[in-house]
């Protein structure tokens, strides 16, 4: 298989020779700095590769984030593809990586319209912690932080900058509120590795039009995070991956990557009412169903749905054919109920995934090998969506979530599993 990774200078992409032929110096594109516009081209399309170096690790030891680019620096629609950010959820990585061979194709064809940002490793350094034979990888060791938690929240910061620019006109808005994103950021001084790679993942992200961040979940079906202010425009989205579940919130807590990207659009729009500011980035998080669920075929399909979806959005040049029904409907994230083990003992799962759960059914039963044995019942309607891959539970730990449509009150303050 060819080498996903186009090389570190700017080169074009043909079928046999990806990596190998150089490109001509990519154009400088022909686009206002408010509103790019881009076309499909008949040369082949700029494909790059750059390295951010993070700070050394333990012994020294280098460490950075590779950077796939396609398509024209300045060209919209900008998307960013990241994978890995949690480094013990495989899926996304393999997935970046096919989409990664597919796009090399299509630009040796002139087939990237917009700004293609692809990073199918977000997280050097999570990859690089092992212990006791496992990976661990969503927590820095270090610092015991989430590395999906505690990214820059931009929207103060913007705000002042732009007090005087924000008009009438939403498309000079956007491009005030990018530029003021990306000076905000330039100014930032990160500390040690963990910081530093919060803001380059930022940085390459905060101007996109369409940002995806692909993890996954325990033991899942196919589901997304989104801001609520992005829905319905999200559902094509869903479609494509066949999501079972979309969750939708403004503010979930503890700032995640999407929301970092995708939050200050609507607290902008909250500090300047009387201008018209749009939610202009589409920022998901996506899990691609189970950690270890690394099928070639399901990398397969999920690369090509992701594709469909940039074709459908104007990303790539070509039809997108017809859309894929959507399989559910979106829900708010305080209505999903985060099943909680009440004692400690083994699991017996009695709902399965895709279930569809009424208030009161028995979801598992807890078994305490020297003793009794504890029901844990739902108390929404919903469907069943993930549950826990390891099935020993103890006070507290979370064994299953079921996407309901009511509201819960206990589902207030950080809604997200830490």
């Amino acid at each position: 298989m060819q080498d996903p990774h186009p090389t570190d200078s700017t080169t074009s992409a043909t079928p046999d020779t990806a990596a190998e032929t150089p490109l001509p110096e990519a154009p400088t594109a022909d686009v206002s700095a408010s509103h790019p516009v881009s076309k499909p081209a008949s040369q082949p399309s700029p494909v790059s590769r750059d390295h951010l170096a993070l700070p050394a690790g333990g012994a020294g030891a280098e460490r950075g984030l590779e950077v796939l680019r396609f398509g024209t620096p300045g060209a919209r629609p900008k998307v960013y593809l990241q994978a890995g950010l949690h480094a013990d959820e495989l899926p996304g990585m393999l997935v970046l990586r096919e989409i990664a061979l597919r796009l090399q194709e299509e630009a040796a064809h002139g087939k990237i319209v917009g700004e293609i940002v692809v990073v199918p490793v977000a997280n050097p350094i999570g990859l690089a912690q092992h212990g006791f034979g496992v990976l661990q990888g969503r927590f820095e060791t270090e610092s015991g932080e989430n590395f999906n938690r505690g990214y820059p929240d931009l929207a103060p910061a913007v705000a002042q900058a732009v007090s005087g620019q924000i008009g009438p006109d939403p498309v000079a808005n956007v491009a005030a509120i990018r530029a003021a994103m990306q000076r905000t950021l330039a100014g930032m001084t990160p500390e040690g590795a963990l910081d530093t790679l919060r803001h380059h993942l930022l940085a390459l992200a905060c101007d996109a039009d369409i940002v995806l961040d692909l993890h996954a979940d325990n033991q899942a079906l196919v589901h997304m995070y989104t801001g609520t202010a992005l829905w319905p425009d999200a559902q094509d989205l869903a479609a494509e991956l066949d999501a079972r579940a979309v969750l939708l919130c403004a503010l979930s807590g503890g700032n995640p990557f999407d929301e970092a990207c995708s939050g200050p659009w609507w607290a902008l729009a909250e500090a300047f009412p009387d201008q018209p500011i749009p939610p202009a980035c589409l920022s998901v998080t996506v899990e691609l169903r189970s950690n270890n669920d690394v099928a070639e075929r399901l990398v397969r399909d999920d690369a090509m749905a992701i594709l469909s979806f940039l074709r459908r959005r104007g990303a790539l040049a070509g039809e997108a054919g017809v859309m894929p029904r959507l399989l559910c409907v979106a829900t708010p994230l305080e209505a999903m109920q985060q099943v909680i083990a009440p004692v400690e003992g083994i699991v017996l799962y009695h709902a399965r995934l895709g279930d569809t759960i009424r208030d009161g059914d028995l979801i598992a039963t807890i078994v305490d090998p020297l003793g009794d044995s504890t029901e844990v019942r739902a108390h929404t309607e919903g469907v069943l969506f993930a549950r826990h891959d390891q099935p020993f539970a103890w006070p507290g730990k979370v064994i299953g979530k079921i996407a309901g449509a009511t509201p819960l009150p206990e589902r207030t303050g950080n809604l997200l599993t830490d």
